[in-house]
């Protein structure tokens, strides 16, 4: 029976954080465009912390499965635009947009857009058959980029060729690690509690950063 719905789409709670997330990533694009990149690298990393947590915020809701099947799709959407799009940009930007920066963009939203893909045949066809919570992840998770480009971006604190050539190589190792058939456990309660540590540690020294710049 075809539902009725005043709008397309679907607007509970479940999917809030995956909007406000790919919102924060949009914000994170226009400060990339603005040469603002310590600004840029904060929006990445809190569109991070929506990403880890939606998905158990969606669990607590009983389902239809078009929902669900609609969950699959507009959050590898908001990936895309948050961990595909701004990372990319940033990466050409902050090379001083070189032909490098480009090249190195190019790759790394190519891959991250396959990856996506990919990632949702495999999910769609998984929830067929198994009621179960993935364990593994197949290939390099491109909401990764949330923690691996602001701790390099942070090392070299942000400034001078070499944060640029940095972020280039990082986004290239990224790239490449989105398609290889690499299995990653996926990170669970005490996984997910130290990667918030150490995102919390990289988020406050880039605020300490943005604090000097002022």
């Amino acid at each position: 029976m075809e539902e009725k719905k005043r709008l397309c789409g679907y607007y509970n709670y479940t999917v809030v954080l995956t909007y406000l997330g790919m919102l924060i990533g949009f914000v994170g694009i226009t400060y990339t465009m603005e040469g603002a990149y310590r600004q840029a690298v904060l929006c990445l990393m809190i569109a991070g912390v929506c990403d880890m947590f939606d998905g158990t915020v969606a669990a607590t809701k009983q389902r239809s499965v078009r929902e669900k099947r609609f969950g699959i799709q507009i959050d590898s959407l908001s990936d895309l635009i948050c961990f595909g799009v701004l990372p990319a940009l940033f990466t050409y930007n902050i090379s001083g947009k070189r032909y490098s920066g480009l090249l190195a963009g190019c790759l790394y939203l190519l891959c991250a857009l396959i990856r996506l893909a990919y990632f949702n045949v495999l999910e769609e066809e998984r929830q067929q058959g198994e009621t179960e919570k993935r364990q593994w992840y197949l290939g390099l998770p491109v909401t990764s980029s949330a923690l691996i480009l602001p701790a390099f971006y942070a090392m070299e604190n942000g400034r001078g060729p070499a944060a640029g050539g940095m972020v280039i190589t990082i986004s290239m190792l990224m790239a490449a690690a989105f398609v290889l058939p690499i299995k990653i456990k996926k990170p669970y309660l005490f996984g997910k509690i130290g990667l918030v540590t150490a995102g919390l540690i990289e988020f406050i020294v880039l605020l300490m950063g943005l604090g000097m710049e002022v």
